[in-house]
């Protein structure tokens, strides 16, 4: 940027679409002493510390120019005028409102949270509740000030303070809104022309404006228009850029002194008070060089500043004297914070650094582009750094892992859970593909090492044929006498690549996106095993855990559990007595409702080949009524499973089905009710049974010998096939009823072919009992802790595809009518509480159509009935690309484990 100065004395501005100013205060003076974990090499060539890891990022469609956070949300500005508000939570986005006609240059939220302050290229003041994002009121300045590009406010005086291009400090004090003269909408900046966009082309016609006075109107709130005596004009030398409230410089404690910064590279004091005549007095400057100062932090009376080509000064504001100058960049430092004891930049190259005592301790590329934005906050006892750039990202670092902050209590955060799963994902478990190997032996190691580290007693249990091995984890309970409950899980994975681009994201390399984590394995299983792991150890560091739980953690599921049966038979001794058995290996009927799971089917799989003679033939050579070809005989041959009317012809294949029984129907007419709603169309319920209920046979595909063309007779032909099995059917027994038929009717084919039948290791069908007292207590805890309640329909018509329960961002645009901005109120306030998502309703109790090996035999084995517990959402999709999980499911599945291990062993 260049760093010349104009004819008329100001600091030529940066370009508006990369324009951000930034204000941090810091209040505890005492964290500066926070002591650091470890030592990397920095600039002073000490060792350096490595990057903060990140968290979470949230995408936007516009540069992020602002940032600021309450206790529960963050709130972002954005280049197209935007207010952008998100669940620290979950980082799901609550709100999303068209808020300036300009970029939103400067946010700031009141000392108790309830107001949010906004300043724009509209040079426009709004002032918002923070619960409801309705306006409350609007300011602005009879005087043309250009952009507004800081602002403040103080609750001791009532007052919001801003700075503007015009070189001028304005404020309004909002207890007097209700004395002041009536306003001159004439005078509103909506109305007036604007020196260049409004200027007369050729011929003298200029473009016609729009009616921008019924789109400030449409947001409501109260109409203020700022006193002319309130207005300092010509404050500083060049555009006032950034500015904050300072207590404690005056004889009295919560006394409140203004500082700002200017284009002319000076910081000046500003004494304020009621006084009607003197509510703002300069009493101060402070002057190193006339690099404009483009951000700002402070930290008790000490102000950090960060200035064009890099530089950043810190200033005693008691003294008014220089501490320390140091070269924190190369280009102009956008953005400066303070927090946990540390100085956070971030620079027009998209680097942040962290320094500790004027040294840089940590340099990365936070941003591909400019760093425009950041604040530094302490959520729930945990330390962030967040930054937004014109990249239209946010970022979320964690502070915790490479600073050691204090934290209180032992039990372990969310963020925690987070991060560890980010290492689990990261290990390629592949178990059908040899070359991943090593990966599952470490990532099977790993996971040990972190059972261990909260507290349970492991084993690795080996597998026959050198297969991945089994994870035992027992956490032990204060008693004996209660009931034991065994978690199962998985830590293998399908295989992932991003050859083709396909991921929006590396698979193993996890990142979270907009409320959600990407990455291969967080739905399917590792998420789910994290959260049981957790809710175990939340019990563990309260001292609630009153019996035994039990992990079973198989590396071979997505190859068929190879080795698992015989591994659990010869280490029944170490499992012990078991009462109880959980999985969380599925996903919910859709994104909306919590779901259990109580049945799925069975699986019998099949390869069928015919074979001839040695080698393949012409079929213009030796083509003829006279030669058995085996891809005839094997059409033939499947042609016999199944009858006209879709049935499966295999004898006696019926005979040992359970019919429907009247609570069935009534979980499914509940499930068909919930889901017209979104997808009004009949036979849901008569659907679902057909893919639940009901054994279906699937031929997957032909395999011929030969080049496959249209002159070949192939020597060999096979079929692959599957059949889904259903209670009280035995796979075993389907399975060598599907040999003795093909067998049979094969035989009655005369031909000289030859046939075998090759067949996989089949899975009984599992149907639990949901009346009994594991799925008492999962519902309960799914209704305490998803919030089953009602709550306010969805701004959306309900009967939209689109539409869902969870819908919690209300589209709020500029052009509303009252009625509509009464809707938008009312609405936006009852989906306020994230949690309570779902309208008075019990989860939905499910069936699949899918198959899980080892819960039945894990049942018959251990002699204790199992239950399933859904933990991701109907879009997750497992097995596929961009494999995803909602933060807000992690989160909750561990709240509803935890209450599940606490409640269960004294049922």
């Amino acid at each position: 940027m260049a760093s010349s100065t104009l004819g008329n004395g100001l600091r030529p501005k940066p370009a508006r679409a990369f324009r951000s100013v930034s204000v941090s205060t810091e209040t505890d003076g005492s964290d500066l002493d926070v002591p650091i974990s470890q030592d990397l090499s920095g600039q002073d060539g000490t060792p350096a510390r490595r990057a903060p890891a990140l968290l979470h990022k949230v995408k936007n469609r516009r540069s992020i120019l602002t940032l600021v956070a309450s206790e529960q949300k963050l709130f972002a500005g954005t280049q197209g005028g935007e207010i952008l508000v998100w669940s620290l939570k979950t980082y799901e986005r609550l709100f999303s409102i068209t808020a300036h006609r300009g970029a939103v240059l400067g946010l700031c939220i009141s000392q108790y949270g309830k107001w949010l302050l906004s300043c724009a290229g509209d040079a426009i003041v709004n002032v918002w509740c923070t619960a409801s994002l309705n306006r409350l009121y609007s300011i602005y300045s009879t005087y043309d000030v250009g952009d507004i590009f800081c602002i403040a406010y103080s609750d001791l005086l009532q007052t919001a303070y801003f700075g503007a291009q015009n070189t001028s400090i304005q404020w309004y004090d909002l207890s007097r809104k209700d004395l002041a003269a009536p306003t001159d909408l004439h005078a509103h900046p909506a109305q007036r022309n604007h020196r260049f966009f409004d200027s007369k082309g050729p011929g003298g016609i200029s473009t016609p404006r729009p009616a921008d006075m019924m789109e400030y109107l449409d947001h409501g709130g109260q109409i203020l228009e700022i006193d002319k005596s309130h207005i300092i004009q010509y404050a500083h030398y060049g555009y006032v850029y950034c500015m904050t409230l300072c207590k404690g410089l005056g004889q009295e404690l919560e006394q409140e002194t203004l500082v700002t910064g200017g284009g002319d590279g000076t910081v000046k004091l500003w004494k304020l008070s009621k006084r009607h005549d003197a509510m703002v007095e300069q009493i101060g400057v402070l002057e190193m060089g006339d690099m404009s100062i483009l951000s700002m932090a402070i930290n008790n009376t000490v102000l950090y500043t960060g200035r064009l080509e890099g530089e950043v000064n810190v200033w005693d504001l008691e003294t008014r004297q220089p501490i320390q100058t140091f070269k924190a960049h190369s280009t102009d430092v956008l953005t400066l914070s303070i927090g946990n004891g540390l100085i956070f930049t971030g620079g027009a190259d998209g680097h942040a650094k962290i320094f500790e005592r004027y040294k840089c301790k940590s340099d990365w590329e936070a941003h591909e582009k400019l760093i425009l934005a950041s604040t530094v906050i302490n959520y729930k006892e945990q330390p962030y750094l967040i930054t937004g750039g014109n990249d239209d990202c946010i970022a979320i670092w964690d502070l915790a892992e490479t600073y050691t902050i204090p934290l209180k209590g032992p039990k372990p955060s969310n963020e925690q859970l987070v991060q560890s799963l980010s290492k689990f994902v990261a290990y390629r478990t592949v178990s059908s593909k040899p070359e991943y190997a090593e990966d599952c032996r470490q990532g099977a190691s790993w996971l040990r090492t972190l059972f261990k580290r909260y507290g349970a007693s492991t084993e690795i249990l080996r597998t026959d044929d050198n297969h991945n091995p089994v994870i035992f984890a027992r956490f032990k309970g204060k008693t004996s006498r209660g009931k034991r409950v065994l978690f199962y899980g998985h830590y293998d994975v399908i295989p992932a690549t991003n050859e083709t681009s396909r991921w929006a994201t590396e698979p193993f390399v996890m990142e979270g996106r907009d409320g959600y984590l990407y990455g291969r394995g967080v739905t399917d299983n590792k998420g789910p095993i994290l959260a049981a792991l957790y809710a175990v150890a939340d019990l563990v560091a309260e001292k609630k855990l009153e019996t035994d739980v039990v992990f079973l953690i198989e590396g071979e599921e997505e190859s068929g559990s190879r080795g698992f049966e015989a591994t659990v038979k010869r280490n029944k001794d170490l499992i012990g007595h078991i009462d109880w058995i959980l999985l969380a290996n599925s996903n919910w009927l859709n994104d909306d409702l919590p779901c259990l799971t109580y049945g799925l089917r069975g699986v019998v799989h099949a390869n069928v080949t015919v074979e001839g003679g040695n080698q393949d033939l012409h079929s213009g050579v030796n083509g003829s009524k006279l030669l058995n070809e085996p891809l005839k005989d094997l059409v033939m041959l499947m042609a016999q499973l199944n009858g006209s009317a879709e049935c499966i012809d295999i004898p006696h294949f019926y005979d040992k089905i359970i019919p429907t029984t009247k609570a069935e129907e009534r979980r499914y007419k509940a499930i068909e009710t919930i889901l017209m709603r979104s997808s009004p169309k009949h036979e849901i319920a008569s659907s679902l049974k057909a893919r639940w209920r009901e054994p279906s046979l699937t031929i997957h595909g032909f395999k011929t010998s030969g080049a496959g063309n249209s002159t070949i007779i192939p020597h060999l032909a096979s079929a692959a096939l599957s059949i889904r099995l259903v209670p009280d059917q035995s796979a075993s027994e389907i399975q060598n009823a599907l040999v003795d038929y093909l067998e049979e009717q094969f035989a009655q084919l005369k031909t000289s072919n030859r046939l075998s039948i090759s067949t996989g290791h089949p899975a009984d069908p599992w149907l639990g009992d949901p009346d009994n007292e594991i799925y008492q207590i999962l519902e309960e805890a799914i209704v305490d802790v998803w919030g089953l309640e009602p709550v306010a329909e969805s701004v959306e018509d309900p009967a939209s595809p689109k539409s869902s329960t969870f819908q919690r961002e209300p589209k709020l645009g500029t052009s509303m009518s009252s009625e509509g901005r009464k809707k938008r109120r009312s609405t936006a306030s009852k989906l306020e509480a994230t949690d309570n998502l779902n309208a008075g309703r019990k989860p939905l109790y499910i069936r699949e159509g899918g198959s899980i090996p080892v819960i039945r035999f894990l049942e018959k084995e251990l002699n204790a009935p199992a239950a399933q517990l859904p933990c991701g959402q109907s879009s997750d999709s497992a097995h596929l690309d961009n494999e995803r999980m909602r933060l807000q499911n992690l989160y909750n599945s561990r709240k509803i484990f935890r209450r599940v291990f606490k409640d269960l062993p004294s049922r």
